[in-house]
């Protein structure tokens, strides 16, 4: 492996499709704040699945992003937490997400008018 940036194996390219993948973000972002089950992150998240969950659980997990607990005694069903490893990423999310905030409608008004360009 080189250190070269425009390799298409660079480690930019992996961080990068970590936080690309759609729901990543999101579920790593709303387990900022402690461990929580699947029951409650489809709450605070709304709009996925419990099948997409399932599969972002995983993925973030596979890459050491987030660790899952099995049930504790008294308890129902399992909790997913962020490793220490996963914690490194808020801050990229949150610049990210005040990014969005910030630029948002600018982005979406080029989107509207990309698409009425388009129309006959």
């Amino acid at each position: 492996m080189t250190s070269d940036p425009r390799l298409a194996d660079c480690r930019a390219r992996l961080a990068f499709d970590l936080l690309s993948h759609t729901w990543n973000a999101v579920v790593l972002w709303a387990l900022r704040e402690g461990p929580r089950r699947p029951a409650e992150l489809r709450g605070r998240i709304g709009g996925i699945s419990s099948k997409v969950l399932t599969e972002t659980l995983r993925r973030l997990q596979y890459n050491g992003l987030v660790e899952r607990h099995p049930p504790s005694p008294g308890s129902t069903g399992v909790a997913y937490e962020l490793t220490e490893l996963g914690r490194t990423l808020l801050p990229a999310i949150d610049t990210f997400g005040a990014w969005a905030f910030a630029h948002g409608d600018e982005v979406m008004a080029a989107q509207e008018a990309a698409e009425e360009g388009e129309r006959p």
